[in-house]
């Protein structure tokens, strides 16, 4: 606390906005003997940011000018395979969390986060940044800090949570996948073949590698052509949310037609809502990522070869043919055994989560947030889950044209309670009942 007093009263000089105060000087000499390629550069609000390297792996804080001495570590989520894997060199300005962040920071929370060592599947390295971080931060002087993440994050503070207690004092999720990587998967790939199945031969077919274990298209640019690999992805995104944007603009043309029909057999099998995110955001992901998936967990985590698919909607010839004719994959156990170690939830840690998600939610389904709440029932933990449901939103689906159901889908307000709600419990040592702010729709 002493070195967050005078950084507090250092960033009250109007030298601020010209150069580093010399405590922050101080603070960013001292982080350049526990980290490489430092650089330090002030905030035009008087606070600063510090950016280095942790055994070559970037990270990024931004110091409040008037720091209580805690810090807020983000993991974001998941990104497309080739995805740059950079975080933002100012955390509190380009915030990856929705606002948590910023909202944080504007607390007097300094704020950080790490370059995770890939993009898309990316836990057990996330993991490992993260903790480096935080040990980082622990030899900066600081002795607390709360960790976050957001969809893949909220797995990466599961994994986090259960296997380093000491690491942090309070942990929250937002729209987590927190319960396990083998239903999460298993959706997305139900969700491809039953897609595949009932559009094939059609104008909606989705482009591409038909095969479940691989890719449908790669969003990595030939030759890895640098410049060109983020333009090449959003066309391959594009290309593989065309036709599934097409098939939900005719069935609302004729809500009795083929296409609403199609739409309606896939939702009723899978339990997803019948809306175009449910699909397109899933769909776009296991398409574009099925072979990253595969490579990082060593093979697949989802067996489908002996899954009966049913629904009231099908006749019985129906669903005969269907389960002769979709495509189907198996399990690799040594894979099951990874994605159960990079996370599948236990529900025992000792340290105060919040985790909050929507109702519905288009790529983390409410199961995974409801399977967490039962297995920390059953490890008699429930006293260190605040679970708290906030309503869905819609907002537009770039490139088609329609709306769809968001996926974390909250304001910086939510997130801001239920961060305020955490420092609560940290604070007191009892639950709080957070007043949660209504979503307003997303535009």
């Amino acid at each position: 606390m002493a070195l967050a007093a005078a950084l507090s009263s250092a960033g009250c000089s109007t030298r601020a906005n010209a150069e580093l105060q010399p405590a922050q000087a101080s603070f960013a000499e001292r982080a350049s003997a526990q980290a490489t390629d430092i650089k330090a550069r002030p905030r035009k609000d008087g606070g600063f940011t510090v950016n280095g390297r942790l055994e070559g792996d970037h990270f990024a804080m931004a110091v409040p000018a008037r720091w209580n001495g805690k810090v807020l570590v983000f993991a974001h989520g998941y990104s497309a395979p080739g995805s740059s894997i950079a975080v933002s060199e100012d955390p509190a300005d380009k915030d990856p969390s929705g606002g948590l962040m910023k909202g944080a920071y504007a607390q007097g929370f300094a704020i950080a986060h790490s370059d995770f060592d890939k993009a898309g599947i990316g836990v057990e390295s996330a993991v490992e940044n993260t903790l480096r971080l935080r040990a980082f931060l622990g030899r900066m002087g600081v002795s607390e800090a709360y960790v976050a993440g957001g969809s893949m994050g909220g797995n990466i503070v599961m994994a986090i949570i259960e296997t380093r207690p000491d690491a942090f004092n309070g942990a929250l999720s937002g729209c987590g996948l927190v319960d396990n990587w083998t239903d999460e998967v298993g959706l997305l790939i139900d969700l491809r073949a039953l897609y595949a199945y009932y559009t094939r031969g059609t104008p909606y077919a989705l482009p591409g590698n038909v095969d479940l274990n691989r890719s449908a298209l790669s969003p990595i640019a030939p030759n890895a052509i640098g410049a060109l690999n983020e333009p090449f992805r959003l066309l391959q995104m594009k290309r593989i949310a065309d036709p599934i944007a097409a098939l939900f603009k005719a069935a609302r043309k004729t809500p009795d037609g083929r296409e609403a029909q199609i739409i309606n057999k896939i939702a009723s099998i899978t339990g997803v809502t019948p809306e175009p995110a449910s699909l397109i955001v899933p769909i776009m992901t296991v398409a574009l990522g099925m072979d990253d998936m595969n490579a990082t967990f060593g093979g697949g985590v989802y067996d489908s070869s002996t899954k009966v698919y049913a629904s009231p909607l099908l006749s019985a010839e129906e669903a005969a043919a269907l389960n002769r004719d979709i495509g189907r994959v198996s399990a690799t156990p040594s894979a099951v055994a990874y994605a159960d170690r990079w996370r599948r939830s236990t529900g025992r840690f000792s340290v105060p989560l919040v985790a909050i998600h929507n109702r519905i939610d288009s790529l983390v389904p409410y199961s995974q947030f409801e399977g967490l709440i039962r297995k920390t029932e059953a490890a008699g933990n429930a006293d260190r889950l605040l679970a708290i449901t906030v309503p869905e939103i819609t907002m537009p689906l770039t490139g088609t044209g329609l709306e769809g159901l968001a996926h974390c889908g909250f304001t910086p307000g939510q997130l801001g309670a239920a961060f305020d709600a955490l420092q609560a419990w940290t604070t007191t040592g009892r639950r709080p009942t957070p007043a949660m702010p209504i979503a307003a729709q997303a535009r």
